[in-house]
């Protein structure tokens, strides 16, 4: 299998906060395929973080196999742009099934579920999948711009005019999320893809950030310290903890070191592949 890792950095933190008592967020990464995984979990006792942990595992495994059997059938991890809509899609769906069935059937997980974002990245474009408000940010030439949109009450009040983005910040209504992993037997995702650029990178977080941090502040800390990945994600976890920490505060950081193309011809192989084995 082609590994990623010498064109993509990662670099992840996840803490508990300073007043919840156990972490419900999960995070995941696997430079050599591209893939990033952060899910906050919901639930009471620790049902939370056993939904975002299988959301985590069953995606990330999910991917790794479908990729390795890809490239058994004459392709490459990295040549899987035109699918890639599709892995996610089907990894997203598993996972909201398998935490669906455990919350239905055991007592002690009922109602349990979780907001996801993820990130695979092909040929050049990162593809990123999320549902509920965790959320995926791109730093490219000093501009900071947020890529998902909140799947919330609080951002569907945004967007009617109900309220302005400043009283949003103020407002007490930010866990009121309107789509999550493994409430329902199905759930759609939302799913898009962007040209990626050398030198880009991209913040996947739990909202236990960017509800305790400003963007302007992230952006800041971005900036000042995109050369040492691992201090800046560290860094940030800190930042929430320092302005109070009221929730788990998770963050994954990836950084395109070099371009990624794929080798022309093969990926119409992969589709014709996918095609059939998908029926």
């Amino acid at each position: 299998m082609v590994d990623l890792s010498r064109a993509l950095e990662i670099a992840a933190a996840t803490h508990t906060g300073m007043v919840r008592s156990h972490n419900e967020d999960t995070i995941g990464s696997d430079p050599g395929i591209g893939l990033a995984v952060l899910a906050d979990g919901m639930g009471g006792y620790n049902a939370g973080e056993v939904a975002s942990g299988i959301a985590v595992a069953l995606i990330t495994k999910q991917t790794r196999e479908l990729l390795s059997r890809l490239a058994t059938a004459g392709g490459a991890p990295h040549e899987r742009q035109g699918i890639a809509a599709e892995i996610l899609g089907d990894a997203i769906s598993h996972a909201n099934s398998s935490i669906f069935q455990a919350a239905s059937s055991q007592p002690q997980y009922s109602g349990m579920g979780t907001t996801l974002v993820v990130a695979l990245l092909a040929d050049n474009f990162i593809n990123v999948a999320h549902v509920g408000d965790s959320r995926l940010y791109r730093l490219r030439d000093d501009a900071l711009v947020q890529l998902t949109r909140d799947h919330s009450l609080l951002q569907e009040q945004i967007d009617s005019g109900m309220i302005s983005r400043e009283m949003a910040r103020r407002s007490q209504n930010k866990n009121l999320v309107t789509r999550a992993v493994g409430i329902e037997p199905v759930v759609e995702p939302e799913i898009h893809s962007f040209e990626v650029w050398e030198g880009d990178t991209y913040l996947l977080c739990s909202d236990g950030l960017n509800d305790m941090v400003e963007d302007d502040d992230i952006h800041l800390t971005l900036t000042s310290l995109q050369a040492n990945l691992p201090l800046a994600a560290n860094q940030l976890v800190q930042m929430a903890n320092d302005n109070g920490g009221r929730d788990n505060v998770s963050v994954i950081l990836v950084q395109v070191r070099k371009p990624f193309p794929a080798s022309p011809g093969l990926l119409g192989r992969l589709k014709n592949w996918f095609g059939k084995n998908g029926d």
